[in-house]
C-alpha cells in the first residue's frame, strides 16, 4: 500500500510511474566512482569533450631529466601556458639587469655628445650632467641591490645548475664612475 499525503491538493497527489522512477536517488545502490564514470560517459556521448585543445593529437612526453621530481609539474605548467616561478624570476633578473645597463649607456651617450660638440659644454650643462650622474649612480646602486635580492631568492629556490652569481656592487659602481667621470670646471 502506497502512502498518500492528504495534505496536498488532489492535483499534486497523483504521482505518475515515470515520475516516480525519475525521483529515485541517482546515488542509491551505486558507488560514487561508478556515478562519476557514468557522468563522463554521458558527456562523451553528448560531445562535451570534442572541442578541447589537443583533441586527436599525440601527447608530447618529452624527457626533461634536469627537472627531477618536478618534471611532471613543469610539463603541466608548460602545456597550459604557464612558466615556473624560477624561470620567471630568472627572466625578470635578466630584464632588470639589461634595464640598468641601458640607463648607463644612455648616460654615456649623453656625455659623449657633450664632449663631441663644436661648442664646449657650458658650466650649467656640466653641473646638470654631474647631478644626473649622481642621480643615476644612486638609482644604479639601488637597482643592483634589488637585483642581488632577486638573485638570492632565485639561488635559494633553484637547483645549483641555475644559480646566478651575486653582483659585486662596489666594483660595478667603481667601474661606472671610471667610465663616466664627472665634469670638472
Amino acid at each position: 500500500m502506497d502512502f498518500i499525503d492528504w495534505r496536498k491538493s488532489p492535483e499534486k497527489r497523483r504521482i505518475e510511474p515515470e515520475e516516480e522512477k525519475s525521483r529515485e536517488n541517482k546515488y542509491r545502490g551505486k558507488a560514487f566512482q561508478s556515478y562519476v564514470d557514468q557522468q563522463i560517459r554521458e558527456a562523451q556521448e553528448r560531445g562535451a569533450f570534442d572541442n578541447l585543445a589537443g583533441t586527436g593529437k599525440p601527447l608530447q612526453l618529452g624527457d626533461d631529466h634536469e627537472s627531477g621530481d618536478k618534471a611532471l609539474g613543469y610539463h603541466l605548467l608548460k602545456s597550459n601556458g604557464y612558466v615556473p616561478f624560477e624561470i620567471e624570476l630568472l627572466k625578470e633578473v635578466q630584464r632588470d639587469r639589461e634595464r640598468a645597463e641601458a640607463k648607463l649607456q644612455r648616460l654615456l651617450r649623453q656625455r659623449k655628445a657633450l664632449l663631441n660638440r663644436r661648442m664646449p659644454a657650458s658650466a650649467s650643462e656640466k653641473v646638470a650632467f654631474n647631478e644626473t650622474v649622481d642621480n643615476v649612480a644612486t638609482e644604479y646602486e639601488k637597482d643592483l641591490r634589488a637585483l642581488n635580492s632577486k638573485i638570492l631568492t632565485l639561488n635559494l629556490s633553484t637547483p645549483p645548475t641555475m644559480h646566478q652569481p651575486l653582483l659585486q656592487i662596489e666594483k660595478l659602481l667603481r667601474e661606472f664612475h671610471e667610465t663616466c667621470p664627472l665634469f670638472t670646471f
